[in-house]
C-alpha cells in the first residue's frame, strides 16, 4: 500500500524526523502535528479548512510541509511584504533543502514594489525632484538599479518607504506603457510574473491577490487557475484588505498625478500640438475646487455620504464640482487622442483619462447596495465606495475561481479557466480569527460558512510566563487625565526594566500625548542611561522595529516604542527586548467610521446585536493580537497591562478577558509592581 501524505507528514514532523534537521530548536508538538495533518487532509480530500493556531504552535512549518509533500503547485499569500520576504527568504529555503525536494519557488509583489525602469530614467531629467538629498538617492538608485537581478526596492538599504522618489521610480497600473514601453523586455515586474508562472511555489500578498480580483492585471489571473493549493497566513486580515480593493475610489492626488504625468508627455513628444498648459491647468482646478467644497475639517475626517453629497456640503456646489471635474477629465482624453499615434505614452494616459471620467460619472450616480460610500478629507481629497464585506466576491470569484464561474467583465477571460475546480485545497490560517468556537467573526464576511474548522491552542505556559495587570484606580478611557496615567504607569516599568516596554494606543492623539509625556517623564530621571523613547511616525517603521530589538547596548538603555495601528500585530520581538506590553484602552471600533456605522447598521436590520456580533468581536480580536506582542517563545516572560476599567467593571469584560491568553492575574499596584522587580532581577541574574 503506497504511503499517503498523511503518512508522509507525520514521518516529518516526529522526533528525529527531517524538520530537526530544518529547525535547530525543533521539537515534536501535539498541535503542530495536528495541524500539519489537517492541511494534508485537505489537500488530498479538496475544500476549506480554517485554522486558528496560537502563537507557538508553529503554523508555517504546519501548512508548508504537507503542501511542499504534496507536489503539487502552491500559492501561498500573506498579509504583508515583510513577511512574504521572511516567507521566502528562510522559511522555504530552510525546508525545501531539509526535504530535499526539487521544487521552483518565486516571489511576487505589487508594482510599487519593484523599481520601473523607463520611469528611472525619466526621473533622470526631471527638473522637479522634491527636494536636494532625493538627487543623492536617486544616484543610489541608479548605482543599485544596474546590480539588481530583481528590482525589488526592499533589497535597497536606507530606502525609507515614505520617501517622495518612490512614486516617481516605481509604475502604477494607471501609467505603466505595457508592450509599448521601451523598457518592457527588462521590465522587473514581468520578469517577476514570469518567474511566478513557471514556479512550484508562488509567494504573493493580500493586497495583490485582491488586485488583481479587482483588475485582473497583476498575472493572477493566469496563474491562480493552475495551482492546487492555496494558503492565506494572516488570514485576519482578508476582510479588511479585500473590501478596500473591490469598491471603487477617486482622489484629488489621482487627479493630480495624472496631470503631472499628462504635462512631462505632451511637452517631451507633442508641444505646440495641444495646449497641454490649458489641460493640465483644468484638471488640476477642478481637483482644489473639489477639495474646496468640502471646507475646513480635521485631517483624518472621514465624512458620511449617504444622499447625492457629503454629510454637510451642498448637493449643487458638490454635484457641480464632481460634473467640472469630470469634464476636465473628458477634454484631456479629446485632446490625447488626436495624437496617440505620437508615442505609447499617449494611448496609456488616454486609457488613464478614460477610466477617471468613469470614476467621476459613478460618483455622481448613488452608492450601489451593500455598499458603503465615504469622503476621507486630509491634504488630499479621497473618494471611496466600499463593499461591507468580501464574502460574495469570495463565494463567486475565489472559491470558484477555475470552474468555469465568470465574471460580467471578464469577457475572453472567462473562457481561459481551468475546467474544474472542485479538488482545490483552500487553507485559511491565522494566530487571532475569532473569540468563539466556530470563529464566525473571519468565517462570515469572508463568506467561509461552510469550511472546516479548527482550533490549535498556543503550547506556551502563560500563567507561568505571563501577568495581566488592570489598574482598577485609573481614570477613565475618556478623561483628559488618561493618556498621562498610561504614559507615567508605562514610564514606571520601563525605568525599573531599561526600556523593554512597547505602548499600544487606540488613537493617534494618545500616541502623541503618551510619547511626548513619558519623553519628560525619563528627563527627570537622576539615572545618566535613560530609555530611549521611540514614537511611531518620527522613523520609518522598518527602522523603529529594528532599533527596537537591538534594545541596550554597552552604556545605553534599552528602548520605548509608543505606536498605534500596524504595530498591533507583525511586530515580533522576542527574548529580553521586549518584556512589558501596555495597551492604553480597548480596541473598540470607532463607532462614527462610515464602514463600522454601516456594518452596524445592517446586523441591527437582520434583528441582530450590532455590539455583541460586530464590536466586541472586533475589539476581542485586536486585544488578542496586541496581547501576543508580548510573549513570543516558550522562554519569553513579561507583563500586559491593559489601562482600561471598563474591562474589570463592565459586563462584556469576562467575554474579553477570556479572548486573551490565560496569563495569571495581578490583582494590585504591588502585585505589578512585584511582577517587574522580578522581571528586572532576571535581567541582571
Amino acid at each position: 500500500m503506497s504511503e499517503t501524505l498523511e503518512d508522509k507528514v507525520r514521518d516529518a514532523f516526529a522526533q528525529g524526523g527531517v524538520l530537526s534537521r530544518a529547525a535547530e530548536q525543533f521539537r515534536e508538538r501535539s498541535g503542530q502535528t495536528e495541524m500539519a495533518l489537517a492541511v494534508a487532509r485537505t489537500i488530498e480530500e479538496g475544500g476549506v479548512l480554517v485554522v486558528e493556531a496560537g502563537t507557538g504552535v508553529g503554523k508555517t512549518f504546519s501548512y508548508l510541509v504537507p503542501a511542499l509533500l504534496s507536489g503539487e503547485r502552491v500559492l501561498l499569500s500573506t498579509a504583508t511584504k515583510t513577511l512574504q520576504d521572511q516567507l521566502f527568504g528562510r522559511d522555504l529555503p530552510r525546508l525545501v533543502e531539509a526535504l530535499e525536494l526539487p521544487v521552483r519557488t518565486a516571489l511576487l509583489k505589487g508594482r510599487a514594489s519593484y523599481l520601473c525602469l523607463h520611469r528611472l530614467d525619466l526621473a533622470r531629467h526631471d527638473a522637479s525632484l522634491p527636494e536636494r538629498g532625493s538627487l543623492r538617492t536617486l544616484a543610489k538608485i541608479e548605482q543599485w538599479s544596474k546590480a539588481t537581478r530583481t528590482g525589488d526596492l526592499a533589497e535597497l538599504p536606507g530606502l525609507d518607504e515614505r520617501s517622495p522618489l518612490i512614486p516617481l521610480i516605481t509604475s502604477t497600473r494607471e501609467n505603466c506603457l505595457g508592450a509599448q514601453c521601451p523598457q518592457f523586455k527588462p521590465c522587473h515586474v514581468n520578469l517577476a510574473r514570469r518567474e511566478a508562472l513557471a514556479a512550484d511555489v508562488v509567494v504573493i500578498n493580500h493586497h495583490l491577490f485582491f488586485a488583481d480580483l479587482a483588475v485582473r492585471e497583476t498575472g493572477m489571473a493566469e496563474l491562480l487557475p493552475t495551482v492546487s493549493v492555496v494558503v492565506f497566513d494572516e488570514a485576519h486580515q482578508l476582510n479588511e484588505t479585500g473590501v478596500q480593493f473591490l469598491g471603487a475610489q477617486l482622489g484629488s492626488g489621482q487627479a493630480l498625478d495624472f496631470a503631472r504625468d499628462l504635462l512631462g508627455a505632451g511637452l517631451q513628444h507633442a508641444r505646440g500640438l495641444v495646449d497641454w498648459q490649458q489641460l493640465v491647468a483644468a484638471v488640476e482646478r477642478a481637483a482644489r475646487e473639489l477639495r474646496l467644497a468640502v471646507g475646513k475639517q480635521w485631517p483624518g475626517t472621514k465624512l458620511r455620504w449617504v444622499g447625492p453629497s457629503p454629510e454637510g456640503i451642498g448637493t449643487d456646489v458638490w454635484q457641480g464640482a464632481l460634473e467640472d471635474l469630470q469634464h476636465a477629465f473628458e477634454m484631456a482624453a479629446e485632446g490625447l487622442d488626436t495624437v496617440s499615434e505620437i508615442s505609447p505614452d499617449f494611448v496609456r494616459l488616454y486609457e488613464r483619462a478614460q477610466q477617471l471620467v468613469k470614476r467621476a460619472a459613478r460618483f455622481a450616480l448613488p452608492c450601489e447596495t451593500d455598499s458603503v460610500r465615504w469622503v476621507d478629507v486630509g491634504t488630499q481629497l479621497r473618494l471611496v465606495e466600499s463593499p461591507l464585506d468580501i464574502a460574495e466576491a469570495m463565494r463567486t470569484r475565489v472559491l470558484k475561481i477555475g470552474s468555469g464561474a465568470a465574471r460580467e467583465d471578464d469577457g475572453e477571460e472567462a473562457g481561459r479557466a481551468a475546467p474544474e475546480d472542485s479538488g482545490r485545497a483552500w487553507v485559511f490560517t491565522s494566530a487571532t480569527l475569532g473569540d468563539e468556537p466556530t470563529l464566525r467573526w473571519f468565517t462570515e464576511p469572508c463568506g467561509l460558512g461552510d469550511a472546516e474548522v479548527l482550533r490549535v491552542q498556543s503550547p506556551f505556559d502563560y500563567a507561568a510566563q505571563a501577568g495581566l495587570y488592570v489598574p482598577r484606580a485609573f481614570p477613565k478611557p475618556n478623561d483628559a487625565a488618561h493618556s498621562m496615567r498610561v504614559a507615567q504607569l508605562a514610564a514606571r516599568g520601563a525605568a525599573e526594566l531599561g526600556g523593554r516596554t512597547l505602548v499600544l494606543t487606540t488613537t493617534l492623539r494618545a500616541l502623541r500625548a503618551i510619547g511626548d509625556e513619558m519623553k519628560q517623564q525619563f528627563e527627570r530621571l537622576e539615572s545618566d542611561v535613560r530609555p530611549e523613547v521611540l514614537v511611531q511616525g518620527e522613523l520609518p517603521k522598518r527602522v523603529l522595529m529594528d532599533r527596537f530589538r537591538e534594545g541596550a547596548d554597552a552604556g545605553r538603555a534599552g528602548c520605548v516604542l509608543v505606536a498605534s495601528a500596524s504595530f498591533w500585530e507583525g511586530f515580533d520581538a522576542p527574548g529580553d527586548a521586549l518584556q512589558l506590553v501596555v495597551i492604553d484602552k480597548l480596541p473598540f471600533p470607532p463607532p462614527n467610521d462610515p464602514l463600522v456605522e454601516a456594518r452596524s447598521q445592517r446586523l441591527e436590520a437582520q434583528g441582530r446585536s450590532s455590539f455583541s456580533d460586530y464590536s466586541l468581536p472586533e475589539a476581542a480580536v485586536a486585544l488578542k493580537q496586541g496581547a501576543g506582542r508580548l510573549i513570543r517563545r516558550e522562554t519569553d516572560c513579561g507583563v500586559l497591562a491593559i489601562c482600561d476599567t471598563r474591562l474589570v467593571a463592565m459586563g462584556y469584560g469576562r467575554r474579553l478577558l477570556a479572548a486573551l491568553p490565560p496569563m495569571r492575574r495581578l490583582e494590585s499596584e504591588a502585585d505589578f509592581e512585584a511582577a517587574i522587580g522580578e522581571l528586572r532581577n532576571s535581567l541582571s541574574a
